[in-house]
Formats: structure tokens, sequence, C-alpha cells
């Protein structure tokens, strides 16, 4: 059994390992007890997002298998018992290629466009802007992350005075289509 094999090579539990390869599209890459992978809603990232931190000991989170829909779920409920029009994000703590320590990222989002498009636009000297697409959903995240802390228990922030885009974005916006990853 392939669960087996990883997990007897980097000394981790085969059901744990069998849970991360339950969730996983494709394995991108293995080293040092990591496994890297594709899972099933698109998201690259470390053990598909299953985690064993702030979570009762011999079990594990998994990501949301719809996170979009998740989002749409709970803004729906903030409107019908708050009356307010939000944006919601759902975020998960991400390492990044090329750099150290994680920081939040959007894997689902229900009212707002995640990415604020500058394409066109001028910069401070008048130059136009050619490739500037800002991840505003993943900045908005890191901020939040910032106030909620790792392990302080607070399991949402609320980001006021900030102009998102309306809009019905989805966070698989911010998944570079494969044709452009100069990385896989």
């Amino acid at each position: 059994m392939l669960s087996t094999g990883i997990a007897s090579a980097y000394d981790r539990d085969p059901r744990l390992i069998e849970v991360i390869l339950s969730q996983t599209k494709r394995i991108v890459r293995m080293r040092d007890g990591i496994l890297i992978v594709e899972t099933k809603g698109g998201i690259t990232c470390a053990n598909a997002g299953v985690d064993e931190s702030n979570i009762q000991e011999g079990h594990a989170a998994l990501l949301p298998k719809d996170p979009d829909g998740s989002a749409g779920r709970i803004r729906r409920e903030i409107l019908e018992k708050a009356g307010r029009q939000v944006a919601v994000i759902i975020s998960d703590t991400f390492g990044r290629p090329f750099r150290m320590g994680q920081t939040d990222c959007a894997i689902g989002v229900s009212g707002m466009g995640p990415i604020t498009d500058y394409i066109g636009t001028k910069d401070t000297f008048g130059r136009e802007l050619r490739v500037t697409e800002m991840a505003v959903a993943d900045e908005l995240c890191g901020a939040a992350e910032i106030v909620m802390g790792k392990a302080s228990r607070i399991p949402a922030a609320v980001i006021r005075n900030h102009s998102v885009s309306p809009g019905e974005g989805s966070a698989n916006d911010l998944l570079r289509p494969r044709g452009e990853d100069l990385f896989r």
C-alpha cells in the first residue's frame, strides 16, 4: 500500500498518510517528511492541507470540500442574522516557494473579487502597469492572521474600511493556470 511505504520512509503514521493521499489529486514532491501535493480542489500545498495542529490528539483537520461554497453559506448566514452584506474569505496557512515562513492564503471566497487588477492603470510616475494584479484576498488573509494569531483560539477576524471589489469571485481565480506556471 502506498501510504504504508510513504509512512515508513518518513516515519509518519500510515493512517495520517492515508488521509493526506485521500485528499490528493497528484503528488508534486516528497521531501523531509513533507508531501507537497495538488489537492482534489486544485490547491498545491503541504500535506494536502491536512493539519494536526490546534486539534485534539489523534485527529486531523481537513480543508473544506467546497471552500467557496462554505464562504457563501457563511456570508448568507451573516446577511440573514445581522442584515449586513459582507465578503467572506476562508483561509489556510501556506508555505511559499523561495520564501521562509508561512502566511495565510485564501482558499474560499464569497462576495468579492479576490484579485484587484491594475493592468492598464498608471503608476505614481505615469507609467502604464502591465502585469500588476494584487491578490487582495490573500493579503487580507495575511492581515487577519496577524490579529487572530496561530494559537490564540480566535477563529475569525473582521476587517473594516477596506474597499473590496464586490462580486462573485472564487478562490480558484487565484490559482495560476498550468500554462502560465513557470515552476511546474
